[in-house]
């Protein structure tokens, strides 16, 4: 930090096991990968290339490069994995994983039908790999999961082998643990909580409202995801109560 505040709340320090923030990058240049790490790399553990973007990314290796030489993992969307696997070469996206030299993956099935025994066997077989995160919820905002079945599905994935659970709101955060206003459907949130521990859920919160209700519920340390890079310094600052919205969530601690 730049100078020194009193009651600014600790925060785990990189690389962390919780308070991750998880970045998503749609299709930034190579300069603006640059520009991002230059800022906001001690503050930003993971970074995703959205859905399928990889497979369009142009320079994409340089790309990779440019996280790399900022000890940045990168990860390719779940709906990439989604691409291989309805076209069955789950086979080549391990191959693509390692030619990549990828430390993490996505297991999701929002866009595609898996059984969910199914799905379990490639986290299982993908963390012999690599570090694996596996997705639960629907893109679909018609296809409403009820909270005891993200629990057991939940709990299912971690068993596999996933590190973390995402739980799904895309990149708009209006499916998922979001309403359709991008609303928290908090009575499910709270229930997911009395089941699975909050350090290995991953909360996908692009919207600053959302961020500010998990910071308010589980502190300075939790983990977020789909973070779009102009917002991570931004969100750095609430998680210290540095922003209106959180500024005195911290003071008397």
């Amino acid at each position: 930090m730049n100078f020194f505040l009193k009651n600014i709340p600790e925060r785990t320090q990189q690389p962390r096991q919780y308070g991750i923030t998880m970045a998503m990058d749609k299709g930034l240049g190579l300069d603006d990968v640059r520009n991002f790490m230059s800022v906001a790399s001690p503050y930003v553990d993971i970074v995703k290339f959205g859905f399928g973007t990889a497979f369009v990314t142009n320079h994409l290796r340089e790309k990779i490069e440019i996280y790399k030489e900022h000890d940045m993992p990168i990860y390719f969307g779940g709906t990439l994995f989604e691409a291989f696997l309805i076209r069955d070469q789950f086979d080549d996206y391990i191959s693509v994983i390692k030619d990549y030299g990828l430390q993490y993956v996505e297991v999701s099935d929002g866009s595609v039908t898996i059984p969910h025994d199914e799905k379990c066997k490639y986290i299982a077989e993908l963390a012999k790999h690599v570090t694996v995160l596996s997705e639960v919820g629907s893109k679909d905002a018609a296809h409403i999961i009820p909270p005891y079945k993200w629990i057991e599905l939940m709990k299912a994935e971690l068993a596999a082998g996933a590190k973390y659970v995402i739980a799904e709101a895309r990149e708009s955060g209006n499916v998922g643990i979001y309403r359709g206003s991008g609303e928290v459907r908090e009575g499910l949130v709270q229930e997911i909580l009395t089941q699975i521990p909050y350090e290995q859920i991953i909360w996908e919160a692009p919207l600053k409202a959302q961020q500010v209700y998990f910071l308010e519920l589980l502190g300075a340390n939790v983990n977020l995801g789909n973070i779009p890079p102009s917002e991570v310094i931004p969100l750095e600052a609430m998680r210290n109560g540095l922003r209106g919205d959180t500024f005195h969530m911290f003071l008397n601690k």
